[in-house]
């Protein structure tokens, strides 16, 4: 069994680099969707496994926890007044056709400009103004409903590390089986393994389901700049966890069964309604940092993929099994030559106890 996490103030930013082969990188998805590897971490030894074995991993009464969010096409190509092009990225569907975006190009664009994405039939944006905490993104007013725009001219948002530009089968693969409300501009990853042979497998087995709603945002990717934790500025993403799940849990806990978040943004959803010390129902923005020394109230295991070097993810998985075993669970992988990252393989971690 993997060690208790240890304290935050015990790390900096270099305890979470690793080097990782360029080519580990995964570039296409898996032939299947449950055609991927699966690391089984939740002993001090790792265990060398296929996705599809999940099933036979679980115990009748245990709970999944998905996050149902659905990816939206939120890359948008356009064009400035002056003709400049433009590259932006909806980080948040707003009410009354406003959207906020990142937002690339050699000059930034004035408040009351427009910007013309999707040519040559198109629509045109208009330029509101600075937002954010650091005003580093944009609010655009589009002239009808965004996520129809989107959808009609916008591209798949694949993460940095996807070198190729997006297809017909990235539309399909980068989006889950059971993607159900539109928000997120990067899918919840370790939950694209999943298919309706191995839903069924889990629901024959009697393990439970169950979702919350987290609309994954590009901060996910933004790096952590400074050593000192503490300094970093964690974004922010909304989430939903329904009356429905927070009895599902509650059963599963009186019956003696376990927790198992699919994704770390499941499980920041779960943990972020459970700051105030019980888990409670209800919606909100949160900017959760979850590193080594938080004490986890609501999830027991983990199933997600292998994240980017010094990534807040990198630390939120080594806050939940301890670092040191994480830190060896990646040297193996890296050995064994699993695949990285949003189109790779999976692992499977379990809660340190003290």
């Amino acid at each position: 069994m993997p060690q208790a996490p240890q304290d935050a103030q015990a790390f900096t930013l270099s305890d979470f680099d690793f080097d990782l082969p360029p080519e580990l990188i995964a570039q296409q998805p898996a032939a299947e969707r449950s055609g991927s590897r699966l690391l089984d971490g939740r002993e001090a030894a790792p265990v060398d496994r296929a996705f599809r074995d999940l099933p036979n991993l679980l115990t009748p009464g245990d709970l999944l926890v998905f996050n149902d969010t659905r990816v939206i096409k939120a890359r948008l190509l356009g064009r400035k007044d002056s003709g400049g092009a433009v590259e932006a990225l909806v980080e948040r569907v707003l009410a009354d056709h406003e959207v906020l975006v990142h937002l690339r190009a050699s000059k930034s664009p004035r408040p009351g400009s427009h910007v013309r994405f999707g040519d040559p039939a198109g629509f045109e944006a208009i330029v509101l103004g600075r937002a954010g905490p650091d005003d580093s993104l944009f609010r655009l007013r589009f002239p009808a409903d965004p996520f129809a725009l989107l959808e009609r001219h916008g591209h798949v948002p694949l993460p940095p590390y996807i070198t190729h530009a997006d297809t017909a089968t990235d539309e399909r693969r980068y989006q889950t089986v059971f993607a159900a409300r539109p928000g997120a501009v990067a899918a919840p990853t370790a939950a694209l393994h999943f298919d309706a042979a191995v839903l069924d497998q889990l629901a024959q087995r009697g393990v439970q389901r169950a979702h919350v709603t987290l609309h994954v945002g590009a901060g996910t990717f933004q790096p952590v700049r400074t050593q000192d934790l503490s300094q970093h500025t964690m974004h922010s993403e909304w989430f939903e966890v329904s009356a429905a799940t927070v009895e599902a849990i509650e059963r599963t806990r009186a019956a003696g069964g376990r927790v198992l978040a699919v994704g770390t943004t499941t499980l920041r959803a779960l943990e972020s309604a459970a700051l105030g010390g019980e888990l409670q129902a209800g919606s909100r923005d949160t900017d959760i940092f979850i590193t080594p020394g938080f004490r986890f109230q609501v999830v027991d295991s983990l199933l997600t993929n292998f994240h980017l070097p010094k990534s807040t993810l990198m630390m939120l998985v080594s806050a939940l099994a301890g670092h040191a075993h994480v830190k060896a669970l990646y040297a193996h992988a890296i050995a064994q030559r699993y695949r990285f990252f949003s189109y790779g393989d999976a692992m499977l971690l379990e809660r340190a106890r003290a």
